[in-house]
Formats: C-alpha cells, sequence, structure tokens
C-alpha cells in the first residue's frame, strides 16, 4: 500500500466518524422527517431484476416505519406497495424475508387482495427453515379470516406443540389474537394448549396458560379447576405464576362463597424465589376486597421486603402499593414506616414522592410538619404526575386530622400559584374545595386562597368551578362582602364561560344576603350591557327576580338549580309543542327529577385509590326508552324513579331473578330480569306472579317471557297501581312460574314437544316509601324549610332499637325515607351525643319533601331517641312519608 492510499483511507475513516458523531448529536433518527410520497416512490425498487437486497430491506424499514407512525395510505397506494413486496419472496436473503412478513402484517388491514400470499404463507410456516416459520405463522394469522382458519388448522395444532419455543410461542400468541374472531375453531385445540402448557421454556407456558384461560373464561366452573390444577403442580415460568395469581385473583371477587384455598396459593406465593411473583402475589392480597388486617399482614411484609431490593423497579412498585394500601388500612402500613423513611433521600424522585405520601397517610400527627419541609424541597423537581399524588396525599392527611389545615392550605396555594398542567390545578382546586367541605374552620382560608388564584386563572373550567363554589359557600361566611370584589373582576377581565358564572355567584349573593342585595342589583345592572347574549340573559333573569320576586320564588329559581333529567326534559317539551294545547301551561312536575342538578360540577376522584365497588341506581334514561315503547306502559306517563337491581335469588340457583322497580306518578311496574342456567331446559311463557296478604295491592297486568333459552337474560313485567287506601308500602309475595321444555344441551334444539308446569319461589317483593322519592339536595335548606311554612308540617318522636350510634341512625333514616342529606349535615363530629341533620327530596308527583331528625343518646342507658320533623307543600305527602317512620 502506498502513502497516498494510507493516507485516503485515513481521511475517508475520519470524515465517517465525524458524520457518525454528528447524527449522534442531531438524535441518530435517520427516519423522523420521511416523506410518505418518496417513500412509496423508492418501494417500486421491490419490482426490480435483480432485487437489490439492501436497497429493498431499506425501503421495507421506511415504509413499515411511517405505517407505525400513524402515516394515512390510501388503499390503492397500499395494494400496489403490497403487490410489491410479494415479488421479493423469490429472494433468499433472511433479513429481506423476515422484513416482508412484517411488512404484511403491517399492509394486511389498508390493502386488498392480501390473501393471494396465503399458499407461501403456509409453505414458509410448514418449511424447514425455523427462522422462517415464526414469523410467517404471525402473518398467516393476521390475514387468515375464519373461513380460511380451518384450513390451517392442522398446521396450527402443530405448531403449537412445536419443540422449537419460538415456533410454539408465535403460534400460542397468534391463537390468542384469533379468540377474537373465530373463537369457536381455537377452543377446538384445547387439548393442543394444555400440552403446551407443561413446556419447560417460559415464555411458551406463560403464553398457553393464557390461552387456555381465555378458551375457558366462559365456564367459571372450569377457571376453578384451572385454578386448583395449576396451583398444585408448580409452574416453573415466572410469569406464568403472575398470570395464574391473577386468574385465582378474579376468582376470589367473582365467586360469592370463594374457595379458601385459592386464597392460600396466593398466599404461599409471596414465598416463590421470584421477585416479580412475590409482588403480584402482595399486590393481589392487598387489592382484594374485604380483606381483613391479619390477611393481608403477610403481603405488607412481602412489600417491605421488596423496599430493599437492589432494583429501582422493584421498590417503586412496593412503595406504589404500599400508598395505595395506606389509603384503606393505614395501620397495616406504619410497620413500613422505617423503611419508607430511608426513601426520603432516594436519587429517584418517584420513589421519594410516593413514600412522603405515604408517610403521610400513615405517620403520626406530629410528624406533619417534617415530612411537608421535606417534601417541598424537591416538590419542583418531580413530574405533575407525581405532584397530583401529593396532592392527593395532602386531601386524606387533611381527613385525618382537620386542625393541621393550617399547614396544608399555605402549601398548597403555593403549588397553586407555580406552573402546571389542567389535571394539576384542578387536582389542588379539587383538594382545597374538599378541605373546605369538610373541615368548616378552613373555609374562610381556603375561599381567600381560591379567591387569588382565579385572579390569575387560564382555564376557565377551573374559574366557573371556583366562582359556583364561592356563590354557594361565601354568603354564608362572616363577611360576604369582601369576595365581591373577586366575583365582579371576572365580569369585567374574562371570557364569556367565565363572566355568565360570576353573574350567576353574584346573584347567588343577592338572594342570601339581604343586605348586600341592593349593591348586587348594581352590579347586575352593568352586566346588562355586556356583549355577548347570554351573559346579558342571565343579569336581566336574575336582576328581575332579585327586584320584585318573593322570597320563596328567590330561592326556587336562584339558589336550587334545576334538578330534572335533560332528555326527559326535551320529551316533555316536545310533547307540549306537539299538542298544541297551550291554553294551559307547561308543568315541571311532569318530568323526571333527576338527583344531581344539571349545574352540578363533576367532582375528581383522587388517584391511587380504588373505591369499592356499590351497587348504583340505575340512569333513568335507558328505562324511560324501554318502558315507553311498550303499549301497556305507554300511558302511565314518564319514570319519576328507578330502584337499584335487586336480587331476587341466590346467584348460584338454577333460575336467578333480579328485580327492577319502576315508580310513575300513580303506579310502579316491576321488572324481572330473569336468567336460566339450565343448558337442558327451554323455559316458556315466564311470568311472576305477585300476592299481597293485606289484600291492597293488585297486579293489574303482566307481561310474560314468550321463552327463555339457556344463558340468556330476558324481562318480564308487572304493573301494579296504588291502592285506593292511600298506602306506599307493602310486601308481596313473588312465584316465579313458567313451563319448561325438554332440549339437547348441546344443540338447544328441543327433544319433543311436550312441557311440563313449574314453579319456583322467589323471595319477596317490598315495596317502601322510598320507592316513591327521588333524593334531590338543597344547596339553601333553611331558606327552602322556611319557604314551605308550617301548613303541612308532621313530628314524632320514637326510640330507636336497631342502632348503636349516631351516624347508623343518621344513614338509616336517611335510606328509610329516601331522603338525602344536605349541607353535609349526615357528617356527626366525634363524642357528639346530640345531632341534627337536614334531609330533602321529592314525591312523586312533584311535591318538594324536607326533613329536620333530631338524633340524641341518653348518658345514662345508651339509649338513641329520634324527633323528626317532616314538611311538604302537601299535607298527604307528610302523613304518607312520617308514615315510614311510625
Amino acid at each position: 500500500m502506498t502513502l497516498l492510499s494510507l493516507l485516503h483511507n485515513i481521511h475517508t475513516q475520519s470524515s465517517r466518524m465525524k458524520t457518525n458523531k454528528k447524527d449522534e448529536e442531531s438524535g441518530g433518527n435517520v427516519y423522523a422527517h420521511l416523506d410518505k410520497t418518496s417513500v412509496l416512490q423508492e418501494c417500486r425498487a421491490f419490482n426490480e431484476t435483480p432485487i437489490n437486497i439492501k436497497k429493498c430491506t431499506h425501503s421495507l424499514t421506511k415504509l413499515i416505519y411511517i405505517i407505525q407512525q400513524g402515516e394515512p395510505i390510501g388503499r390503492t397506494e397500499a395494494t400496489e406497495a403490497f403487490f410489491g413486496v410479494t415479488k421479493l419472496w423469490q429472494s433468499k436473503d433472511v433479513n429481506l424475508r423476515r422484513m416482508i412478513y412484517l411488512a404484511v402484517k403491517e399492509l394486511a388491514e389498508v390493502s386488498d387482495d392480501v390473501i393471494i400470499v396465503t399458499s407461501s404463507l403456509t409453505k414458509d410456516m410448514t418449511g424447514r427453515e425455523d427462522l422462517y416459520r415464526a414469523a410467517a405463522i404471525r402473518a398467516l394469522c393476521k390475514i387468515t379470516d375464519t373461513g380460511m382458519l380451518q384450513t390451517i388448522e392442522r398446521y396450527m395444532k402443530q405448531a403449537i406443540v412445536d419443540r422449537n419455543s419460538a415456533i410454539s410461542s408465535s403460534a400460542i400468541a397468534s391463537s390468542i389474537h384469533l379468540m377474537r374472531k373465530s373463537s369457536e375453531v381455537v377452543r377446538r385445540w384445547a387439548n393442543e394448549v394444555q400440552e403446551a402448557v407443561s413446556s419447560d421454556n417460559h415464555m411458551v407456558q406463560y403464553h398457553s396458560l393464557a390461552l387456555l384461560y381465555q378458551i375457558r373464561a366462559n365456564d367459571r366452573l372450569a377457571v376453578n379447576k384451572l385454578v386448583q390444577k395449576f396451583s398444585k403442580n408448580a409452574l416453573r415460568s415466572p410469569y406464568a405464576v403472575c398470570y395464574l395469581i391473577r386468574i385465582a385473583t378474579r376468582c376470589l371477587v367473582d365467586d360469592d362463597q370463594p374457595d379458601s384455598s385459592v386464597f392460600t396459593f396466593i398466599e404461599s406465593c409471596l414465598r416463590h424465589k421470584s421477585e416479580m411473583v412475590v409482588y403480584e402475589a402482595a399486590r393481589a392480597i392487598v387489592s382484594l376486597p374485604q380483606t381483613t388486617p391479619s390477611e393481608i399482614q403477610p403481603a405488607i411484609t412481602a412489600l417491605q421486603m421488596c423496599c430493599t431490593s437492589p432494583k429501582a423497579a422493584v421498590r417503586f412498585a412496593a412503595v406504589r402499593t404500599l400508598n395505595k394500601v395506606a389509603m384503606a388500612h393505614p395501620n397495616a402500613v406504619m410497620s413500613c414506616n422505617v423503611d419508607l423513611e430511608k426513601f426520603i433521600t432516594d436519587s429517584n424522585r418517584s420513589i421519594a414522592t410516593l413514600a412522603i405520601t405515604t408517610l403521610l397517610k400513615t405517620g403520626a400527627e406530629s410528624s406533619v410538619e417534617r415530612l411537608m419541609q421535606q417534601i417541598s424541597g424537591f416538590v419542583n423537581e418531580i413530574s405533575d404526575e407525581f405532584k397530583i399524588v401529593v396532592v392527593d396525599a395532602i386531601r386524606s392527611l387533611c381527613s385525618r386530622y382537620p386542625r393541621k389545615h393550617t399547614v396544608m392550605m399555605p402549601f398548597l396555594a403555593k403549588m397553586l400559584r407555580n406552573d402546571g398542567s389542567y389535571d394539576y390545578k384542578k387536582a389542588i382546586v379539587e383538594t382545597i374545595i374538599a378541605i373546605i367541605e369538610e373541615n368548616p374552620d378552613a373555609k374562610v382560608a381556603g375561599l381567600a386562597h381560591l379567591c387569588e388564584f382565579i385572579e390569575d386563572c387560564e382555564h376557565d373550567n377551573l374559574s366557573t368551578r371556583v366562582l359556583h363554589l364561592l356563590g354557594r359557600e361565601a354568603p354564608k361566611t362572616p363577611n360576604p362582602s369582601s369576595y365581591i370584589r373577586f366575583i365582579y373582576n371576572r365580569v369585567i377581565l374574562e371570557s364569556t364561560k367565565v363572566r355568565a358564572a360570576a353573574v350567576t355567584a353574584l346573584a347567588k349573593f343577592g338572594a342570601q344576603c339581604s343586605d348586600l342585595r341592593p349593591s348586587i342589583q348594581v352590579l347586575l345592572k352593568r352586566c346588562l350591557l355586556d356583549s355577548d347574549d347570554e351573559v346579558r340573559d342571565r343579569a336581566t333573569f336574575y336582576l328581575k327576580m332579585l327586584t320584585e320576586a318573593s322570597e320563596p320564588l328567590i330561592h326556587n329559581f336562584i339558589l336550587d338549580g334545576l334538578q330534572v333529567s335533560p332528555s326527559g326534559l326535551e320529551l316533555k317539551i316536545l310533547d307540549y309543542l306537539r299538542s298544541q294545547t297551550y291554553s294551559s301551561p307547561f308543568d315541571l312536575r311532569t318530568v323526571p327529577v333527576t338527583q344531581q342538578a344539571l349545574s352540578q360540577p363533576e367532582k375528581r376522584v383522587p388517584q391511587l385509590v380504588e373505591e369499592e365497588e356499590k351497587p348504583k341506581a340505575p340512569k333513568v334514561e335507558p328505562y324511560a326508552a324501554q318502558l315507553a315503547a311498550i303499549p301497556q306502559f305507554a300511558a302511565l306517563g314518564p319514570v319519576f324513579k328507578s330502584s337499584a337491581r335487586i336480587a331476587l335469588t341466590e346467584s348460584i340457583a338454577e333460575y336467578t331473578v333480579h328485580m327492577i322497580k319502576h315508580t310513575f306518578a300513580n303506579a310502579m311496574v316491576l321488572q324481572f330480569e330473569c336468567k336460566n342456567t339450565m343448558n337442558d331446559q327451554l323455559l316458556l311463557d315466564v311470568s311472576v306472579e305477585l300476592e299481597d296478604p293485606d289484600g291492597e295491592w293488585e297486579t293489574k297486568d303482566t307481561i310474560p317471557i314468550e321463552k327463555l333459552p339457556y344463558g340468556e337474560v330476558v324481562s318480564a313485567y308487572s304493573l301494579l297501581e296504588f291502592p285506593d287506601s292511600g298506602a306506599i308500602a307493602g310486601s308481596l309475595g313473588a312465584i316465579l312460574k313458567f313451563k319448561v321444555m325438554d332440549v339437547d344441551p348441546t344443540s338447544g334444539e328441543p327433544d319433543s314437544d311436550d312441557t311440563y308446569d313449574q314453579t319456583y319461589v322467589l323471595e319477596e317483593v317490598d315495596v317502601n316509601v322510598s320507592d316513591s322519592v327521588q333524593s334531590v339536595a338543597k344547596t339553601a335548606f333553611a331558606s327552602a324549610w322556611e319557604a314551605l311554612g308550617d301548613d303541612a308540617t308532621r313530628e314524632e318522636t320514637f326510640q330507636l332499637s336497631t342502632v348503636e350510634n349516631i351516624p347508623d341512625a343518621v344513614k338509616k333514616i336517611s335510606e328509610i325515607l329516601g331522603l338525602v342529606p344536605c349541607e353535609r349535615s349526615d357528617r356527626v363530629p366525634e363524642g357528639k351525643t346530640q345531632h341534627t341533620v337536614y334531609l330533602s327530596g321529592v314525591f312523586r308527583g312533584g311535591y318538594d319533601v324536607l326533613s329536620k331528625a333530631t338524633v340524641a343518646i341518653d348518658p345514662s342507658d345508651n339509649s338513641i331517641a329520634m324527633n323528626i320533623i317532616i314538611k311538604s307543600n302537601e299535607p298527604l305527602v307528610s302523613d304518607l312519608v312520617i308514615s315510614a317512620v311510625v
């Protein structure tokens, strides 16, 4: 080699190094600014002969990249590119072939005629080249439809039990995807999947267990057997054990009578050699509902051991789980406080944040200020996501230690002034509002901080939320006039949405503070010149009400929100307009009411809190349309209230029945959701027969179920009219009556046309006073109480023998009457021997019902007495409601 050539080589290498260094400094992504048209133009190289392997591989990479980035490609362009890719099959290059498989998978959903490569993929799938087979299986299953799947069924079964773990895992993973569109075909491969579970390869065992569970997911008994079998036969794969723990956890949650051996298996996994399995078992135990402190203690100990792991991911997972558990079981997590203290100075700020927030939830009141000082040192260094975790911890802490609001409130106000995302600011605002609602001593300070916040708030939703709160709470403070300046500033400086909310807040001040009413009227007159019609209309309406209306009207139209169903209001107005009977005014009492006012803001649920699921009353709207479509019920009018689903049978019974009570103005419809769990029976003419021992309630109409096949849920209906005696409560006997036709369990075809009658006794059907009362809260209870007058007032005093303390008594009376507590009066301070709760609601027909219930404990014998006063605008309604507790 000559000296000249050597220098030339050195110069070339130096240039390459500089280029590589420049690429690294610029980010190194050579595909960052690809143009779709240029890439598709390059793909025409696929048609060249001979094939340029390097060029085609590079072009395929670009094509796959732009598809993965979401770049839209037309079907014609995609089809042209796909046919070009098929011509590359003649190349024997391994890397190019594997790129072809990836391209086929990506183009399968955006191009036409992809089915033409089925034979080529099938050939590669059954060939001898293992590098081709796994990728070919994934691509083939991606483009195969239900009809063609049966032609490759034999090959798929062979691939599932193949000795090569990559091929077996590919076949099983593809089968999991095929379950979504061809579940019946995949279920026929259960024997091969069962065999694959015993594989020595960890991923094959994990994938096969996942597929086996999906095959049996609809059969609860089969799933329980699967858990029992593999919990005794130790699985080698830690991934499979983790998946089995999740299956077992679901069984414990879903079963009404869970098997204790399943919980024992999960607990035994706490002693597994894999950290992954130990953590998964601990997480599963602490997430189970209704676990006792003694049951979760081993899981807490396991999480405490995970906190000492050298792996940051394991430590983070353990601390995050302890953070969740601390919400429900703070005393159980206290044993970990020493370990959590060490994490305060952890270099990983996410772990440090979770550790401190956990300590805030579990620590003593004396340690609060020290922890707050430590977290304030680095709160600006963590992301908004973990700042929200801190805020939620402060919210929980203020609930435990109300006196510490003097420390927490300034800290939250300082965080609120810093820059942050909408979710972060919303979390702080909701926390301050929660502290104000739960702690009356924090109201003045909290409202002052929120007033400062809206002075420089860039989020309209938060401004309107704060203005709504000011209109509700500020008039009740010692100096309400101090807040008016902040509210009126919003009328001058903000957007239309905020200006309209500010006008409403001013009107609420005028409605509740008579001494401020003249000043409010002056401010509202200035709003009449606003540029937006919504603001002007609100100002005009409120000014008219405050100037000329009586106190009851001011209360009803300004302080109480319109608590009606939006869809129900729309339907009733349309019916009124179509009838063209304008001689009588529109009656708002015919519109179904709802528990939440139309203007009620949405409340945010704190993060990392898993709320216990409770049966909720269904929304009226879906049932209203369903019932209106039935001719027998069309004339009943709007649905006033629908109850939650009530079980009338055991969940494991041969026939299950759930009841929903729909209350109308003068009648009640009982909806019975029936399910046939016998696969060898077809039920015909299914109905529920009701019988009242007192003879007051009578069934006016019945709509039976003509046919009830196995596994389906169909509804039968019974129509009851309220008795002429005025009774609104009763207990009715219920019997399920039907005819049985024997059918083939597999096909469902009848064995013969013969049927026989059968009955099944159900639980009693209870009709209560609460079924005729809709829970509707009053924002200003005192004004509403005075507005009703004393003409329809009823009062009773009696002893409570079925409750042990005041909070239970408050909860019980609210459930019996169907009324909702107002102004947070259901919160009973600790140590009190007497408490008054304010309740409100609407009786069917649109009649307001208010109640004051005073509960007291006699110190001599700890007996509980209650004095209750019922008010309504109709005397008969007061008599009916108070009859529920007499």
